[in-house]
């Protein structure tokens, strides 16, 4: 296992964290997940007040003693931002009282997804009063946010100079949030990347197409040495709900050296198989399709598209595309069957797209069984 620097933290996280967010079997199977972890070298654990009995079950756990001392642990858990200071010291207070801990390492704003989450963030009797004053009393130790906004608010929420580390979305099949990578890393923030392996792909099950481009390298090993040979990224969540499901990621836990040639060819690969299949089709991700006036998400459909035509990935593409209309501000936008074909899109597309056309392909292809939240 290695270690990173966590940004201004300066904690030393282990390349990889145990997610909590799927340690919801029971208080057994989450202790030896723990256990587990810890064994592999792992140091970071992060839940959340919203994932079940994630905080009691990471809590009694800790409790029961795992060979290792608490100072050589570091916990993270994180709380929707909330309109005033007595609701998030409450929620705080509920939090370390499920956890049985006396601090925590690290409290995550959980979803600073809206305008209006920011506007109670920045507000100087909102959420980040109560915040502040835990963190005078050494009941906190770090603060940062996590997010599935736009990128706008995610580079204004950084800009705002009140958090030490960000949790977010940034893979190869998904790197809108580059920017957000560069100013957190121009302001030493620490960088967690969410669910490599699960919202990064359904790498762990990889169509056949995929995995023959990726070669000699799995679809995994190649998405996570993507990420680990970027110095300014400090760790990867692992969501494993059970002992065996650490064992696959960890395999490459060593591996955080700059990407060798065959590694760069194998993703140079994808970029011209995906040029070559898509043609005039591809989409680009500039976004600047939007604001679409039937609140569409246009570019992530599309992202998706790109991902099922080039690569096979229809299953990742109708588990995501599911989750449309479905999980409010945690994945936004409306689903491509509203498409009025009012044209609006089409004069700001500098591809030319003919987007009406490609969103009702998209429905076609990936318009599956909708899907929740895990925790819902």
């Amino acid at each position: 296992m290695r270690f990173r620097r966590f940004g201004k933290t300066e904690l030393p996280l282990s390349v990889f964290s145990l997610g909590m967010m799927r340690c919801l079997a029971s208080a057994e199977v989450a202790q030896q997940t723990i256990e587990r972890a810890i064994a592999f070298g792992i140091n970071h654990f992060e839940t959340a007040r919203g994932y079940g009995n994630s905080e009691q079950y990471l809590g009694t756990t800790l409790r029961h003693g795992v060979g290792v001392p608490r100072e050589q642990l570091y916990i993270t858990t994180k709380i929707p931002p909330t309109i005033d200071a007595a609701t998030m010291a409450r929620e705080i207070d509920q939090s370390l009282e499920r956890l049985g801990l006396e601090y925590i390492d690290c409290l995550a704003i959980h979803g600073l997804n809206t305008w209006e989450h920011l506007a109670w963030v920045e507000a100087a009797d909102g959420c980040m009063a109560a915040v502040r004053r835990s963190v005078a009393a050494g009941r906190v130790r770090h603060v940062g946010f996590s997010t599935h906004a736009p990128m706008d608010l995610i580079l204004r929420a950084i800009a705002t100079g009140q958090f030490s580390f960000i949790n977010l979305h940034y893979y190869y099949f998904n790197q809108r949030n580059a920017p957000a990578i560069d100013l957190a890393s121009q302001q030493d923030l620490g960088i967690f990347i969410i669910s490599p392996a699960d919202k990064g792909g359904l790498l762990y099950t990889p169509p056949a197409a995929l995995q023959k481009l990726c070669q000699p390298l799995t679809p995994l090993e190649l998405g996570y040495r993507f990420l680990l040979s970027d110095r300014r990224i400090t760790t990867l969540s692992l969501g494993a709900a059970t002992p065996s499901e650490l064992d696959l990621s960890l395999a490459v836990a060593n591996q955080d050296q700059p990407l060798t040639q065959t590694e760069v060819n194998s993703l140079e690969r994808l970029e011209q198989h995906q040029q070559s299949v898509l043609g005039s089709d591809r989409c680009s991700q500039c976004h600047a399709c939007l604001p679409c006036p039937e609140k569409i998400n246009i570019p992530e459909i599309l992202r998706l598209r790109n991902l099922a035509v080039a690569y096979d990935m229809t299953t990742y593409g109708t588990y995501r595309y599911g989750m449309f209309e479905k999980a409010g501000h945690w994945f936004p936008g409306r689903t491509g069957d509203r498409c009025t074909e009012c044209g609006d899109c089409l004069p700001r597309c500098p591809e030319a797209l003919d987007i009406p056309k490609l969103l009702r392909d998209s429905h076609t292809r990936l318009g599956g069984t909708p899907r929740r939240r895990l925790w819902d």
